[in-house]
């Protein structure tokens, strides 16, 4: 699981700060989470193959985190884009980007297909065989959900000497590494348990965008690997996130401990402060494995 940050600011785009976005390549998706203004130049910079994008996750309709969706899906359109595109957010979000494409006639010659979202409860939104996607309820001005991404269990590890031990048939080997007890030549039950190994552990990633300190979404995301939890302000100037409904960096330090997440980023920084490694110091002061998020920064989970 790997995540690249697009963009990591808060209100209005700047020469080298950019509004929320990220990529998320997770058992062979690559996931865009929100597309604030210039994400598809940043998609750019950074590499990252527009056809591979197939689900784009929209937390609320604040510009800074979806102005550049409409851009992106024309420059789909504009680079003949044939697979299907589905778009995850709140309800008016179908709305808005069909008027834009409709008042400039500008229809895509790929399958569009919104998800709008209504519930104020977590809800699966997502699910294949390799991953599953969670909302996170927030508490905003406005309608907004965070996203948990989860992969599922994989293959059990074959203890080739203890399956050849136990005298297996390698046509059962496939079986065995998906969970399954077998027959043994001698036409005894072995326990899958006694012949694998655990697979690899499955990982998960957190992303809390705007939204007001909230204990509610703990046990949604307890024991996350990677949680970003947005940090706007400050602590001298916490009125302002309770007045606008967002978090300080201690805030978002406080949910992380209460998760027992094993890591925190943050992100969504007030273009005010020019110096964002104090965030992280006061983060500190509450949990120990702290990272700043920054454009182009990828973390590898």
């Amino acid at each position: 699981m790997k995540l690249t940050i697009l963009g990591c600011y808060s209100a209005t785009p700047r020469i080298n700060t950019h509004p929320t976005s990220q990529v998320l390549e997770i058992r062979n998706h690559i996931f865009l989470i929100d597309c604030g203004e210039g994400t598809q130049v940043q998609l750019r910079k950074n590499k990252v193959k527009f056809n591979r994008i197939k689900h784009i996750f929209i937390s609320h309709l604040h510009g800074d985190h979806y102005f550049g969706l409409v851009g992106l899906i024309s420059t789909f359109r504009l680079l003949t884009r044939e697979a299907d595109l589905h778009i995850y957010g709140p309800k008016g979000l179908k709305e808005v980007i069909t008027l834009q494409m409709k008042l400039s006639d500008s229809w895509t010659n790929y399958k569009l297909i919104f998800h709008e979202l209504t519930s104020k409860s977590s809800e699966l939104i997502f699910e294949d065989n390799k991953v599953e996607v969670h909302t996170i309820p927030l508490d905003h001005r406005i309608y907004t959900n965070g996203y948990l991404f989860k992969e599922k269990e994989g293959d059990r590890k074959l203890d080739v000497n203890a399956a050849e031990d136990a005298k297996i048939d390698v046509a059962y080997y496939r079986k065995l590494k998906q969970g399954f007890d077998v027959i043994n030549e001698a036409d005894e039950l072995v326990k899958n348990e006694d012949v694998t190994l655990a697979g690899k552990t499955p990982k998960s990633y957190a992303f809390c965008s705007d939204t007001a300190y909230s204990e509610t979404i703990v046990p949604i995301i307890k024991g996350v690997d990677i949680l970003y939890h947005e940090s706007t302000f400050l602590e001298k100037l916490a009125h302002l996130a309770q007045k606008t409904k967002h978090s300080t960096a201690k805030e978002a330090a406080n949910i992380a401990k209460q998760a027992k997440a094993k890591t925190l980023i943050l992100g969504h920084f007030s273009t005010r402060y020019d110096d964002t490694n104090d965030f992280k110091i006061e983060a500190n002061e509450i949990f120990d494995n702290v990272e700043l998020a920054q454009e182009g920064k990828v973390f590898e989970i």
